[in-house]
Parts: C-alpha cells; structure tokens; sequence
C-alpha cells in the first residue's frame, strides 16, 4: 500500500498531516506542518477526487440488489428461471 508523502512547499523538507477535514465525500482540506524546525511552515492541501480507473464491485452488487427487491415475485421468479436456463446452457 503506498502512503501519501507531503513535501513543503517552502522548503521541500518532509511535511507531516495534522488534520483532515472532509468537506465533501470527494473533498478534503489537509493540515500539513513540515518537519523542518527552522522552516515550521503549516499549509492546508485540497484532496480531491479526480476519476475512476477500474469501478467497484460494490457499486454493482448494490446496483443488482437494489433491482432484484424491486421485482415483484412474477418477475423474481422469472429471472430466476432465466438465470437457471443460462446455466444449463
């Protein structure tokens, strides 16, 4: 798993995270202080999410469940029988 370094953007010394602050599920403020005690410059970094390289599972599972409790018992069982039918197949 790779962690994120944060450099100074003063002094280029290794930062450390102090605080996140979620503003949005796709955007955070991070405190940053560096490490450097002659330097002591804090700065806030904007996170944000930029795109999707490969979708998660998840999202299609859930997708799927919330589809299939939609379906009335007819159209469960109909599904079903053509979920079986694919199989035999």
């Amino acid at each position: 798993m790779r962690v994120l370094k944060v450099k100074c953007p003063e002094c280029g010394a290794k930062a450390v995270i102090r605080k996140t602050n979620p503003k949005h599920p796709h955007i955070s403020d991070i405190y940053c202080a560096c490490t450097d005690v002659e330097c002591g410059h804090t700065f806030v970094l904007n996170l944000t999410f930029s795109h999707t390289l490969s979708p998660s599972a998840k999202t299609g599972d859930m997708m799927l469940q919330t589809i299939i409790n939609s379906f009335s018992p007819e159209q469960k069982q109909m599904t079903l029988d053509l979920l079986k039918a694919s199989l035999a197949a």
